[in-house]
């Protein structure tokens, strides 16, 4: 016969505590600013950057506990840093979001104190909407639409010579054999996560694999855009080429699309977004692909709201996307979706008010900043095809 125990009720509230507080999820901190908070860049070892409005750029070195406010680069006074890019504790490239030449990149080596304007946009009608580098000395600036063509400017020097960008030879047409129509179509500058890379070190598990992603929104739908190069092995090394995939996401007016996308793999990506006019509304916000981003499916369990950003956790196998609405995540590779809602131990709406995410940190208007607590995730199940 099993015994029946009765815990003092001082006891029994100490346990209920403890277990609240074991599934606790988005830990808020101070920033130091009231700038609307777009960019964030976790570099690892407790230093993430962050950027947003007005010229605000901050960072941390351990872990969060403190924001340091940067120096403001010269002329940037009425910047949005919609992007961070982060090496180090030192070492950071920032990008400023809007029309012509209120799109920049500038870049600190001396943790901030200083900064170096690198490149200006030269395109009067252009707009730049992500910044990602693979490493120190690669990467890619994606934009809208300039002339019938998606901007996507290069650089193999890490921007370190004006105007070290370079606008690629194979810049996303209007028409013709890529069959990439960009007319009427543009992209979002919400979390600097409308572009993505090719994961760092992913087997090439195809004869053709990918670059890169691009996710964008006008007539027709949301559509995602890849560079594709034939793998060693295949006939033809070394060829690259722009192609373009529908996605069920919505993304037919001004106000839909996808937002955010990214990648665990060569073969396995999940893209969000929706209609930022409509948060709370679930359906068409998110897709799944197992193919490279060749296609695209609904999940079976939708996130619950538009969503601006999305991040892979390897550690617990674990995606993680938030909106203005809430936070969800998924075990499953974005077959399905689940609410990480604050527990009782989290401070209220914890959850939500969210721009772009950078593992494990998070961030959002009103200079929002939060850190995802280690035991917030749940277990992993097991990946399906």
């Amino acid at each position: 016969m099993r015994a029946t125990v009765t815990l003092p009720m001082a006891t029994l509230a100490l346990l209920l505590l403890a277990a609240a507080a074991s599934h606790a999820q988005w830990e808020l901190e101070d920033s130091g600013t009231k700038a609307s908070l777009r960019g964030v860049y976790s570099v690892g070892g407790g230093v993430a950057w962050a950027s947003g409005t007005d010229g605000t750029v901050i960072r941390t070195e351990d872990g969060g506990y403190l924001w340091q406010g940067c120096a403001l680069p010269p002329g940037a006074e009425h910047l949005d840093f919609r992007g961070v890019q982060a090496f180090d504790e030192n070492t950071a490239i920032v990008m400023s979001s809007g029309p012509g030449d209120q799109s920049r990149l500038y870049r600190t080596t001396d943790g901030c104190r200083t900064w170096k304007l690198l490149f200006t946009n030269p395109d009067k009608d252009g707009f730049w909407d992500a910044l990602v580098m693979n490493d120190r000395q690669n990467g890619w600036i994606a934009g809208d639409p300039v002339s019938g063509k998606f901007v996507m400017e290069s650089t193999g020097d890490g921007a370190s010579t004006f105007p070290g960008f370079k606008r690629s030879a194979s810049a996303i047409n209007s028409s013709g054999s890529e069959g990439l129509p960009s007319n009427g179509r543009g992209a979002f500058a919400a979390s600097n996560s409308a572009l993505a890379i090719r994961p760092s070190g992913a087997s090439k598990k195809t004869c053709k694999y990918s670059l890169a992603w691009f996710g964008t929104s006008g007539p027709g739908g949301a559509l995602v855009i890849r560079l594709e190069r034939d793998a060693p092995g295949c006939s033809d090394v070394g060829t690259e080429v722009w192609r373009s995939a529908r996605t069920p996401i919505a993304g037919a007016n001004a106000t839909s699309g996808i937002f955010s996308l990214a990648f665990r793999d060569d073969l396995t990506g999940v893209a969000v977004g929706g209609d930022y006019r409509l948060p709370e509304t679930a359906a068409l916000t998110a897709a799944r692909s197992v193919d490279g981003g060749e296609t695209w499916r609904l999940p079976q369990t939708p996130p619950h709201g538009y969503r601006s950003s999305v991040a892979y956790d390897p550690t617990t196998k674990t995606w993680i996307t938030v909106g203005p609405n809430g936070s969800d995540y998924s075990t499953d590779d974005g077959r399905n979706w689940h609410p990480l809602g604050p527990t009782p131990q989290d401070a209220p709406g914890s959850d939500r008010e969210w721009n772009a995410l950078s593992l494990p940190f998070v961030v959002g208007p009103h200079g929002r900043v939060g850190k995802l607590r280690g035991n917030a995730l749940p277990a992993a199940d097991p990946p399906r095809p």
